[in-house]
């Protein structure tokens, strides 16, 4: 039964259906052909009875209005008659017909004539070939007129028909499965298309539209469906060559710079301040330290599921907002909600969130005027973090711009802050706080404070908060 199965597996799609339809076609057509030759049967019966009794009806009459003559008038060859009187004894018959031995006994006539129910009777024994069918009909002077039809013309027709279905049958049963086997081809050939198209994207590695089937069937659906994901595959390619291809412009300039220092340094050593020249090596390397760390971070956004649990977002923003107690600008940490015994809990990674958090208050503290507000508040199921500054604020048509990977303003927020280290410089800071947001289910924007900057972190809470 293993192998059976196996072997079944083993076969294409178009062979499992053919070899199924092809299955139900064979028993279906196998009992469409027992169905019609009993059911011609049964009619050709019905019609010899039909005949017989015709006849001895015919026959009774004659008895009944004492006119029948001797012997019994019928057609030759179509019918052959007996007429039994009271006991039992042949009166009566058609040219050839036995006057000696009855075709049904007494008893059994007059029963037979009693229901009306015919019978099959072998010919031979009574002097007739074949088989025959007999049937009975009562008359006057409880006369019983018994007459018999030859089976032959029933036997003849059911052995043609026979003869006919056992070499139809297969011969349709032959044109069904290959119609079965073209059909199902022809119904396959849109899946077909499908892996060729999918074959010469993986060959060629650059993803590109599959062939969708006119027919709005589910091969349409999943052709779609795969034009879907190969269009978001070829995207996130794209956003990779991008990423790679601005990452190594961003580590250009620091490592230039530092073997350039370096080069000076060893062509010079008498004339150089070491101390000063160390310095700036020391800063390059920290720069390309945080960008590192950024790229880093961002890629385990991207690819990677984050450790959850539960978090007080207020308390973490008071926490955080804590640090910056020396900072250029006060930061000032709001009340999470009017009831203060309310927590605003999300799930979330630690690290991750306040990361996001020093990301907007670094990028906020560097560009504000005179002070940093952070605040946190329920809305709608969500925990709703703003972070607002007063400094020059970004152009609405930047507003989305500014999340992109190593993007840069040249307004006057963006050279506010050109001189100062940071994420800000190498263009990651926001976006490490979007992909943080949307890793942790949630969104960010920003928007203007009048006058200055407010950017607003929405996280899904929890069922604890």
């Amino acid at each position: 039964m293993g192998s059976v199965a196996g072997w079944w597996r083993r076969r294409s799609l178009r062979a499992r259906l053919t070899l199924a339809t092809s299955a139900g076609l064979a028993v279906a057509l196998a009992l469409a052909a027992v169905l019609l030759v009993n059911a011609l049967r049964a009619s050709l019966i019905r019609g010899l009875d039909l005949s017989a009794r015709q006849g001895a009806v015919e026959v009774a009459a004659l008895i009944n209005q004492n006119r029948l003559p001797s012997p019994v008038p019928v057609a030759p060859g179509t019918l052959t008659v007996q007429v039994l009187d009271a006991s039992g004894r042949i009166t009566n018959v058609s040219p050839g017909a036995d006057r000696l031995v009855p075709m049904l006994p007494p008893a059994q006539a007059e029963a037979a004539a009693r229901t009306g129910q015919a019978r099959t009777l072998a010919g031979p024994p009574l002097g007739m070939p074949s088989l025959i069918r007999v049937v009975a009909v009562g008359a006057a002077g409880q006369h019983v007129v018994i007459a018999a039809v030859s089976y032959a013309e029933v036997r003849d027709s059911l052995a043609t028909l026979v003869k006919v279905l056992a070499i139809g049958t297969p011969l349709l049963f032959a044109l069904l499965a290959l119609a079965t086997w073209l059909l199902t081809g022809y119904t396959l050939r849109p899946i077909a298309e499908l892996r060729r198209g999918a074959a010469e994207v993986t060959e060629t590695g650059v993803p590109r539209d599959l062939p969708v089937p006119p027919a709005r069937d589910e091969v349409r659906s999943l052709a779609i469906t795969l034009n879907d994901m190969l269009s978001r595959l070829a995207d996130a390619q794209q956003r990779q060559r991008d990423l790679v291809s601005d990452t190594a412009h961003e580590l250009r300039s620091p490592i230039a710079s530092i073997r350039a220092q370096l080069e000076v340094a060893l062509d010079h050593p008498d004339g150089l301040d070491w101390t000063e020249t160390a310095r700036d090596v020391h800063a390059d390397t920290l720069r390309l330290a945080r960008l590192t760390e950024d790229l880093l971070l961002l890629a385990r956004l991207d690819g990677q599921h984050l450790r959850t649990r539960p978090i007080d977002l207020a308390a973490m923003c008071e926490s955080v907002a804590a640090r910056y107690a020396t900072a250029r600008v006060p930061v000032r940490a709001e009340a999470a909600a009017p009831d203060l015994n309310k927590r605003c809990v999300v799930a979330g990674d630690q690290d991750a969130l306040a990361r996001l958090l020093v990301n907007l208050l670094d990028n906020a503290v560097r560009h504000a005027a005179s002070r940093v507000c952070v605040s946190v508040r329920e809305e709608g199921g969500w925990a709703v973090l703003t972070v607002t500054d007063d400094g020059p604020g970004i152009p609405p048509e930047d507003a989305e711009r500014v999340f992109g990977r190593f993007a840069r303003l040249d307004d006057a927020r963006a050279r506010a802050g050109e001189d100062s280290p940071g994420d800000e410089g190498a263009g990651l800071g926001l976006a490490i706080v979007r992909s943080t947001a949307e890793a942790h289910g949630g969104s960010v924007s920003l928007g203007d404070a009048w006058p200055g900057l407010r950017a607003v972190v929405r996280l899904p809470l929890t069922a604890s908060s």
